[in-house]
C-alpha cells in the first residue's frame, strides 16, 4: 500500500506520538527520535552492549550524527517481518542454496544467455569488454558491450570456469582478473581468456555451498601499486577475515580479523589502509597494509537494533579520492561519510527511497548507486541513483533488481549487474547512458546471475 491509508498511515502515526514506544521497542525495532521531532542530531549510545559480541574497545568513541529530514522509519516493521523481507539479512532466512551452474529459483531469473563463439575475438579480449562473476554457476562471462559501448547489439562472447558461486571480482593493469569464489580466488587471463590458477583461502569457511550465505570471498580490491589483492572472506555464523594475496606469487601472506560478512573491500588512495564493509555486524573495518592491525567503525545511520535480521546495514562503499573518506549509501535516503581517520560519520540526504547495493564513482566524483527495489513496504522501485559531486542527484528508474555497477573510463556510460543477492534477479546487464538524460536504458543479456563487474 503506497498512500496514507490502512496499516501504514497507522504505523506512521505512532511514530509521530511522542513519549516510549514500548510496543515498538519489544519488537526490537523501536529506537530513534519520533517522526515529527525535528532536525537535530543524534548522539549514539557508548560502546556495543557486551551481549552482541564487541568488547568496548572495538569501536572508536561514538560522534554526533546529523540525520536528514524526518521520514517514517521502517524499522517499526518487526524484527519477524524483517528477517521474512531481508533476503542480505542473515542466514536463518535463506532459501536451499542454487544448484551450481544453473538460474536460481525466481522466475524472474530467465534462462542464461550463452556465449556466442562465433563473436568471440580471435587474438586479445578487446578493451571496453565487460566481465561478470556468474554467481548463478562457476563462470566468469566475457561480453561485448554493443556499438559504442550502448548495449544496442551486444551479447556474451565466452566464459571461463573461475569456481563456485563467484561474487566479486577486480581487474588490473596487467590484464589479470581476481574473483572472489566460494572455494579460492581465481586468477583469469583476461586477455586470452584462460584461467592461471585459483588462490585457496586461508581462513576456514565451511564447506563450499552456493546462494547468497555461502562461505567464502566476497568483496575483493587491489592494492594501488598492484602487487596485493586483499578479499573479503565470509565465515557463515562468524567474524570474517581479510586476506592478502601476494599477486607475483599467488600465495596467500597475511590474514586479518573484520566482522560478519565483508560484502565490499577497498583500498586508501595511498594504498596504506584497506576497508573491509561488514554488513552483518553494521561496521567497516580499517585494516593497516603493512602490519594488519585492524579498528573497527560502526557505520549505522539507522542504529543497530534488529540485528541480524535488520536490513538497514552497509553494503558497498566507495573511497573518495580527494580526501580518502569512504560513501555508505543506505536507503536512497542517507549517504554516510566516515572519515577513517577519526571514525566520525556524517550523514547527507538522498533521494531514491528504494533498499541499495552498488556503488562506484565516476573519473569527474559522480557517485553512481544501484537501488536494488523493495525491502521494506515503502520502498520505491529499482533506480540507479546519479549524485554529483554537489550532492544533486538524478534517479533513473531499472527494469527489476540489480545489484553492482561499473563506470565507462570516459563516464559517460554505466553497466548494473542484475544478478543480485536475493531472489528476483534477471541474467544480463542494464546499460544507462549518463550523458544523454532522455536515453533509455538497454537491457543486454548476459552472465549467469551477475554479480561483480568490471570493465576491460
Amino acid at each position: 500500500m503506497t498512500g496514507d491509508h490502512g496499516p501504514r498511515a497507522a504505523l506512521r502515526e505512532a511514530l509521530r506520538t511522542p513519549g516510549p514506544r514500548a510496543a515498538l521497542r519489544a519488537a526490537g525495532r523501536g529506537d530513534g527520535p519520533s517522526a515529527s521531532a525535528p532536525r537535530t542530531a543524534l548522539r549514539l549510545p557508548g560502546p556495543r552492549a557486551a551481549g552482541r559480541g564487541d568488547g568496548p574497545s572495538a569501536f572508536a568513541p561514538r560522534t554526533a550524527l546529523r540525520l536528514p529530514g524526518p521520514r517514517a522509519r521502517r524499522l517499526a516493521l518487526g524484527l519477524v517481518a524483517a528477517a521474512l523481507l531481508a533476503g542480505c539479512s542473515a542466514g536463518p532466512t535463506e532459501a536451499a542454496p542454487d544448484t551450481p551452474g544453473t538460474p536460481g529459483p525466481s522466475a524472474a531469473a530467465g534462462t542464461v544467455a550463452p556465449p556466442d563463439p562465433s563473436r568471440a575475438p580471435t587474438g586479445r579480449t578487446p578493451d571496453g569488454t565487460l566481465l561478470v562473476a556468474d554467481f548463478g554457476g562457476d563462470t566468469v562471462t566475457f561480453v561485448d558491450p554493443g556499438r559504442d559501448g550502448s548495449g544496442k547489439g551486444g551479447a556474451p562472447i565466452a566464459s571461463v570456469k573461475v569456481g563456485t558461486a563467484p561474487y566479486g571480482l577486480v581487474v588490473g593493469e596487467d590484464g589479470r582478473a581476481w574473483v572472489a569464489t566460494a572455494e579460492g580466488v581465481a586468477v583469469v587471463d583476461t586477455r586470452e581468456r584462460t584461467r592461471l590458477a585459483l588462490v585457496p583461502y586461508e581462513t576456514e569457511s565451511g564447506p563450499v555451498t552456493t546462494g547468497e550465505y555461502r562461505g567464502g570471498g566476497m568483496g575483493i580490491a587491489l592494492a594501488p601499486d598492484g602487487t596485493h589483492v586483499y578479499v573479503g572472506v565470509n565465515v557463515p555464523g562468524g567474524d570474517g577475515a581479510v586476506e592478502v594475496i601476494d599477486t607475483a606469487t599467488r600465495e596467500v601472506t597475511g590474514t586479518a580479523p573484520v566482522g560478519m560478512r565483508p560484502f565490499d573491500v577497498d583500498v586508501s588512495p595511498d594504498g596504506r589502509e584497506v576497508y573491509a564493509t561488514d554488513h552483518d555486524s553494521f561496521d567497516v573495518t580499517a585494516v593497516d597494509s603493512d602490519s594488519l592491525e585492524t579498528r573497527r567503525m560502526e557505520v549505522a545511520p539507522y542504529g543497530t537494533e534488529g540485528g541480524l535480521g535488520s536490513w538497514l546495514k552497509p553494503h558497498y562503499a566507495v573511497v573518495r579520492p580527494e580526501d580518502g573518506k569512504l560513501l555508505l549509501p543506505f536507503e536512497g535516503e542517507r549517504l554516510a561519510v566516515l572519515d577513517p581517520r577519526t571514525g566520525e560519520v556524517a550523514i547527507e540526504p538522498m533521494t531514491a527511497d528504494t533498499h541499495q547495493h552498488g556503488a562506484a564513482l565516476a573519473p569527474d566524483g559522480t557517485l553512481l548507486v544501484v537501488g536494488t527495489g523493495p525491502i521494506g513496504s515503502d520502498d520505491e522501485d529499482p533506480s540507479l541513483t546519479v549524485r554529483s559531486p554537489g550532492g544533486e542527484e538524478r534517479v533513473v528508474p531499472l527494469d527489476g533488481p540489480h545489484e553492482d555497477v561499473a563506470v565507462s573510463k570516459d563516464g559517460r556510460t554505466a553497466y548494473v549487474t542484475g544478478g543480485f543477492t536475493r531472489d528476483g534477479y534477471w541474467n544480463g546487464i542494464t546499460v544507462v547512458d549518463l550523458a544523454d538524460e532522455s536515453s533509455a536504458p538497454v537491457r543486454l543479456e548476459a552472465g549467469n546471475r551477475p554479480l561483480g563487474i568490471a570493465i576491460l
